[in-house]
């Protein structure tokens, strides 16, 4: 390690929060003001430790009898010796020393898309969020058409929306550089559109093509796409992690979708979100090739076969359980 040395404090993240730079050594650090790094930290000590060079010049940072002590790899030192990606944590207080001659990643490649920000993907969110609001209402509606209602779920949504993209604007401001309302509107308004035209599609396809999973086990998708949504969420806060959160979110859906299957069974003692396909369509729409009678009445027959079958079972095993009481109260 070569001067000049660069001490830094670190987040419990990684990240860098201050920075200084050092052309010689010693460096003391603590509380007290006569120190050359001065730690905010009431769990620090007033002259908590100090970094010197040992015997062959490299620099080492040496406890000086603090209360809390020095901690690296989870355990307390009395001295450790200091290369690049050294961590020490002084009190509550994490610092990392680099020399000029640390070698630093690639640059990174600018996938941001800094034209895509502002106004423009604001609208649009916005725009996606009223237009699902406003079909989602429709397609559940069996009342007379009310411009007023329409308008009041509209808002409503919009609200929602705002709420929640507002939110994220927020952590987006907090732990990014810019609040970026506008794209946390679009992703919402994106995310919001592809469920609804999942629901759309995976009605038309089920019924066309008699693809009855495709709307048993449709909230799986739907939680599939929540999660993609949050993941961009994230990623536009830091995009520098983007496998973290993928694997974050993967965790997120496997959850979201055993929790579902799980709720369905318990409910229904079925896996599936409804025990038949209930969406009807013009017959038009139908691709699948048509059953005679004659099929749906062997399929009938066989169900009915089964049910007798299952209640025999039942009654025996009923009068089974009767005689057994019955022998036993005899004795």
């Amino acid at each position: 390690m070569k001067a000049p040395y660069y001490v830094e404090l670190l987040s419990r993240g990684g990240e860098v929060l201050h920075r200084q730079r050092f052309d010689s050594l010693p460096i003391r650090l603590g509380r007290g003001y006569d120190n050359d790094v001065i730690l905010d930290d009431a769990h620090a000590g007033a002259h908590h430790a100090v970094i010197e060079a040992d015997h062959e010049g490299a620099p080492v940072l040496r406890d000086l009898g603090s209360r809390n002590g020095t901690i690296s790899d989870g355990k307390r030192q009395p001295s450790v010796p200091l290369a690049g990606s050294t961590v020490v944590r002084l009190g509550h207080t994490r610092v990392r020393v680099r020399g000029a001659d640390f070698p630093v990643a690639p640059e990174l490649a600018d996938t941001t898309m800094h034209g895509w920000e502002g106004a423009a993907p604001a609208l649009v969110g916005l725009l996606l969020i009223g237009l699902f609001s406003g079909l989602e209402n429709w397609l559940a509606d069996i009342d007379a058409f009310q411009p007023i209602r329409y308008l009041l779920v509209v808002a409503s949504g919009l609200g929602v929306g705002l709420a929640w993209s507002g939110g994220w604007a927020l952590a987006n401001r907090l732990f990014g550089t810019h609040a970026r309302l506008g794209r946390h509107l679009f992703i919402l308004g994106t995310g919001l559109f592809a469920v609804g035209a999942w629901r759309v599609l995976s009605d038309v396809l089920a019924f066309a093509f008699s693809a009855e999973w495709l709307t048993r086990y449709g909230n799986v998708a739907v939680i599939a796409l929540v999660c993609g949504m949050l993941y961009f969420h994230l990623w536009t806060i830091k995009p520098h992690y983007p496998r973290r959160f993928a694997v974050s979110c993967a965790i997120l859906l496997l959850a979201g979708a055993g929790l579902n299957l799980m709720t369905n069974v318990q409910s229904t003692g079925r896996a599936a979100d409804e025990l038949y396909m209930s969406v009807l369509l013009p017959p038009a729409l139908r691709q699948s090739p048509d059953h005679s009678v004659a099929d749906f009445m062997a399929s009938a027959a066989r169900l009915r076969a089964e049910a007798d079958a299952s209640r025999t079972r039942a009654s025996k095993d009923d009068d089974e359980g009767e005689d057994e009481e019955g022998d036993a109260g005899g004795e």
